[in-house]
């Protein structure tokens, strides 16, 4: 018998047709729903579940309530070669952030570097997603976001700055990427979300109830607040990433920002920045991928300490993650019901396995 708490596997094919078909169904053209499935059934894939296809029945709420708009572009707000500022106007985040990194890679292939910000930027799925696509086009991706705020200053009784995360990614040599993608909390919302969904607790550290008090009951830190992983420095990582995101993009910055699953027509008001560097114009007689790929074996190949059986380079689980589920895909029991429910109201085909869910 199927519980909450377990997972079901579905073809991936089906499952980004079932994605892109509930969010035609919603108005939304065939290349946006594309653009919006694609990284969140990545970040499935890769074991990043609280980035992946659990955000689309958020993501469809908003579009029905107005905070998202169903627009296939952002509009350029400002343009200086090699900085550009979007105004996303609230389109799917996907969308304004496949648009960005197009623009930083092209610019930094002309320039040596660029950076394109968003504001009025809808939620982007997992950053590491648009920082390895700058990878895999030659560049040097740095990805960041900011949220609303959900962590206290350290000592703190009050949220005052998100959990904003960051990825950077390397070219590579060789076929794992090398990659750091990391929320400034110890963990991310949407992984407590996922536990609160199948009714785990959470691992101590993670968060504090609403009246500063450690918990492990997901649903008080939902309530509460999220704890700055190792404290002061990720907290003062945060507080950096809001005014790179917001302030130079003239976006929402800290509570300007609001809750994703707050009130479902008030914008987001997120702000995000995207860097490209292209290391080919450095002059390196070393090019960067092979000494990036070459640094990760290192770290891979080095002593392991007693207890440890191997050593990973950064960006490496996800990618075995996402080698070893292939072309199947994991997916919540939760998550799946309410996407079979969505699927019945638009008149969608869900996939066949998800009948007796």
């Amino acid at each position: 018998m199927l519980t909450d708490n377990s997972s079901i596997r579905v073809p991936t094919d089906s499952l980004r047709e079932l994605v892109v078909s509930l969010l035609v169904a919603e108005g939304v053209s065939v290349n946006v729903a594309t653009s919006v499935a694609d990284p969140l059934i990545a970040a499935d894939l890769g074991g990043k579940a609280s980035h992946g296809v659990m955000l689309l029945p958020m993501y469809i709420e908003r579009i029905r309530a107005g905070s998202v708009s169903k627009a296939e572009f952002a509009q350029v707000a400002h343009d200086a070669k090699a900085v550009v500022v979007l105004d996303a106007a609230n389109v799917l985040g996907q969308v304004s952030a496949k648009q960005a990194i197009t623009l930083a890679i092209e610019r930094a292939r002309r320039y040596g570097l660029a950076m394109v910000t968003v504001r009025n930027a809808f939620h982007f799925g997992e950053a590491g997603f648009w920082a390895r696509k700058m990878a895999d086009a030659g560049c040097v991706g740095i990805a960041m976001a900011n949220t609303r705020p959900l962590m206290p200053a350290p000592g703190g009784a009050q949220r005052v700055i998100g959990n904003n995360p960051l990825a950077i990614a390397m070219p590579h040599a060789d076929e794992i990427p090398v990659e750091l993608d990391m929320a400034m909390s110890a963990s991310a919302m949407g992984k407590i979300r996922l536990a609160q969904g199948a009714g785990h607790e959470i691992p101590e550290g993670w968060a504090v109830d609403a009246q500063g008090i450690p918990t492990r009951d997901a649903t008080k830190a939902i309530a509460g607040m999220l704890l700055p992983a190792a404290g002061p420095k990720g907290f003062g990582l945060a507080f950096m990433i809001d005014l790179l995101c917001g302030g130079l993009s003239d976006g929402g910055v800290a509570d300007e920002v609001q809750p994703l699953y707050g009130a479902s027509a008030t914008p987001y008001n997120s702000a995000q920045a995207f860097l490209a560097i292209d290391a080919s114009q450095f002059g390196l007689q070393r090019p960067l991928e092979q000494r990036a790929s070459d640094l990760a074996t290192q770290v891979r190949t080095s002593p392991p300490a007693a207890g440890t059986e191997r050593l990973y380079s950064p960006g490496e689980i996800s990618w075995q993650v996402a080698q070893a589920n292939g072309q199947t895909c994991p997916v919540a029991v939760d998550v799946a019901r309410q996407l079979a429910g969505l699927a019945s109201v638009a008149g969608v085909q869900a996939p066949a396995a998800w009948a007796d869910i």
